[in-house]
């Protein structure tokens, strides 16, 4: 679990993060939805220690992540996998050396061991066979799940995934979804999602937070979220003809 109690950041004199209370809980999908400029990424970045906190709290588990030296967080981040937007793949590298990355980086596996854990995490992405190409040579979904499997070749504690459907059709997004659900239940992660897909959110979002103006407007799971009765999440979330459309039909039972 992450347990994130009273977070408050300012850049200069804006204040962007109003003492947020949040906890994320492990071997879920959690979600951490607004509009842009609602303080998501900035809560995030405050989470795995990219910025500093002006006040409040940040615990992985029992360690108070905010109190520790540069030293002491390396070993939380050790714990920790990234899904970046844009992927992040190393373009030189093939498939499978962008995710034996990582394990060469931060473990001390040999050779072959590195070898092994790429190849079961391509595998589980359903890439075995892509692992000599090159990432200009695969669509934009393979090279999303290439990156899932990078983030999750050193089997992290914490799953952080920013905006994981952004730039794939619906098709591709859905395999991405299904990915991340099954892989945090079957390795017991605390995955957090940063996302503005609302269909993401219905279909895996186990624990969803609603960001409005650097505060938790609301909280619940993708069952309450259709009829939280809160005026600024509902415009969020009906802000597409096919939300409009469920709406619409869940009215009409």
């Amino acid at each position: 679990m992450i347990r994130v109690q009273g977070v408050g950041k300012s850049f200069g004199e804006k204040k962007v993060l109003h003492g947020i209370d949040a906890a994320f809980d492990a071997g879920a999908v959690n979600f951490i939805i607004g509009r842009s400029g609602s303080g998501k990424s900035v809560l995030t970045k405050c989470m795995v220690g990219l910025l500093e906190v002006d006040g409040g709290t940040v615990h992985f588990g029992s360690d108070d992540f905010t109190a520790m030296r540069f030293k002491e967080r390396e070993v939380v981040r050790r714990r920790i996998g990234m899904l970046f937007q844009g992927g992040a793949l190393f373009d030189s590298m093939t498939v499978l050396e962008n995710v034996e990355f990582p394990l060469r980086m931060f473990s001390e596996m040999g050779a072959d061991e590195r070898m092994e854990r790429a190849m079961e995490c391509l595998r589980r992405v359903e890439l075995e066979g892509a692992e000599h190409r090159f990432p200009a040579e695969i669509s934009g979904g393979m090279q999303k799940r290439v990156a899932l499997a990078r983030a999750i070749v050193g089997r992290p504690k914490y799953l952080f995934c920013d905006e994981p459907n952004s730039g794939l059709d619906p098709q591709t997004a859905i395999v991405i979804d299904n990915l991340i659900r099954d892989l945090t239940q079957e390795y017991g992660t605390t995955t957090v999602v940063i996302s503005h897909d609302m269909n993401s959110v219905i279909e895996i979002g186990d624990n969803i937070h609603f960001l409005h103006n650097g505060r938790v407007a609301w909280c619940g799971d993708r069952s309450e979220i259709l009829n939280s009765g809160v005026e600024v999440l509902d415009s969020f979330v009906y802000a597409s003809d096919l939300m409009r459309d469920i709406r619409s039909k869940l009215q009409g039972k």
